[in-house]
């Protein structure tokens, strides 16, 4: 925390502009030493403003840049923060990251500047990993729900369940302390149910499959025998030619993945192999592939060939099909239709039965609906990191403990799961928390964050 980091901030590889970020005491002294402002310019420099001039080594002149200095406390780190704006580009940035640790310097590791951010009292650590889940957003919904943990969504839900808990735990104190003067049912009134209430709270909070809806997205593939129209529809779905479309049987020997947006949420779309027995090794090794896609995946698009009657391959499939959430896709209804659909309801009654033509967009409205309504969580979960969710199902499983403690032991037992479920609860926010697990969640963060 003595020193003082660099790191170079922006993305690597050419553009209009790369950023260095320059934390600690020393930062205004590099500041001096390597950068010239313009003559209307003097240092000290006025703070939050930025300044043209010149980067130089000495005599020679580096670089046009831009330059600003936030001083303290009013900085992202609550330290003496410069930053040095230039033209992008490898080498020139590397050249400057040079000169600023010759300067006395130390490189930054990976999220050190926002764990700075978080040891100075700036955020909270749920804010802080909020910042790299902003980076790492892949939606709007996955944008808006790291803004609000920014914003301290996640913080404050937990210091609310950490201060109703506190009331627990001062009122059992007082009752414990001072039996004579304070009775139980004055000092903790409904205490069992209190205690449940708030555990209650924690579990519908950690809505583990919603959360990661938001973070990633949802996980679809399309499954089917070979030549029933799974590439095309792939193709159609995604508005590009991605995957190879032959009348030849197994064609798609591998799985091809494609990603489109459907109201803010990313849709992964994984087009696999044609499911059928074959001696083919490559094309043996395409469906045992397709088939771990399916055990992984959030949704299953079922395609079947309307013009044909059900195979035992298809047949089979539906078999496989039955406990999980699928969509079942008759395609190819441009052609005369063979398939009768009461065979598939029997077999997967709680499925959504569609019909096709995968070459024809306005066939395919309906089923991208379908997509959006199983995409579809509440925007506004408490939690949605999976650090959090397991920790504050750790704090309800101690409640859980604590309240059936009370039904048959002493009231002083019980404090002890209450205090383990609120060492939880400060995990969350790092009210609480070792240096390992600072560690284990800055090392996710790139450098220069």
């Amino acid at each position: 925390m003595n020193d003082t980091i660099a790191a170079i901030a922006t993305a690597p590889g050419e553009g209009g502009i790369a950023i260095i970020r320059i934390s600690g005491e020393s930062s205004e002294r590099i500041l001096q030493n390597l950068f010239q402002p313009l003559k209307s310019h003097a240092f000290p420099l006025e703070t939050h403003r930025l300044v043209y001039g010149h980067i130089h080594d000495g005599n020679e002149v580096i670089d046009e840049c831009m330059a600003v200095i936030m001083r303290a406390p009013h900085s992202y780190t609550r330290e003496d923060v410069v930053e040095f704006q230039f033209h992008g580009g490898t080498t020139i940035a590397q050249k400057i990251l040079s000169l600023c640790l010759a300067q006395g310097a130390r490189l930054a590791a990976p999220g050190e500047f926002t764990r700075r951010a978080f040891l100075n009292g700036r955020i909270d650590l749920s804010q802080a990993e909020a910042v790299m889940q902003l980076i790492q957003a892949h939606g709007e919904r996955s944008r808006q729900a790291a803004v609000r943990q920014l914003q301290g969504g996640a913080g404050s839900f937990v210091r609310s369940c950490a201060d109703r808990l506190y009331d627990i735990q001062a009122g059992l104190a007082a009752c414990i302390d001072y039996p004579e003067e304070i009775s139980e049912a004055e000092a903790v009134p409904d205490l069992h149910s209190r205690i449940l209430s708030l555990a209650s709270m924690l579990e519908q909070a950690c809505q583990e499959h919603a959360a990661r809806l938001i973070r990633e997205g949802l996980h679809v593939v399309l499954c089917g025998r070979p030549n029933v129209g799974k590439s095309s529809l792939f193709n159609a779905l995604l508005g590009e030619d991605r995957a190879i479309v032959t009348h030849i049987p197994g064609t798609t020997r591998d799985r091809v993945e494609g990603t489109l947006h459907l109201a803010g949420t990313l849709i992964t779309l994984t087009d696999t192999a044609g499911l059928r027995e074959t001696m083919d090794p490559v094309e043996s090794i395409g469906v045992a592939r397709a088939r771990k896609s399916l055990q992984d995946a959030d949704l299953r698009l079922c395609v079947l060939d309307g013009s044909e009657a059900l195979t035992e391959e298809d047949m089979q499939l539906l078999n496989e099909l039955k406990s999980q959430d699928t969509v079942v896709l008759i395609n190819k209804s441009d052609l005369p239709q063979v398939l009768d659909s009461t065979t598939i309801e029997s077999m997967l009654p709680q499925a959504t039965i569609l019909t096709i033509e995968a070459q024809n967009p306005d066939s395919l409205d309906m089923l991208r609906s379908v997509l959006e309504q199983k995409a579809s969580v509440n925007d506004a979960l408490e939690l949605t990191q999976p650090r959090h969710i397991d920790a504050a199902r750790r704090a309800a499983r101690a409640l859980l403990s604590a309240a059936e403690t009370l039904e048959t032991e002493a009231l002083d037992l019980c404090t002890t799961d209450l205090d383990t479920a609120q060492a939880c609860l400060a995990e969350i926010t790092g009210d609480q928390v070792e240096e390992s697990l600072l560690d284990r969640v800055f090392s996710t963060f790139c450098v220069g964050k």
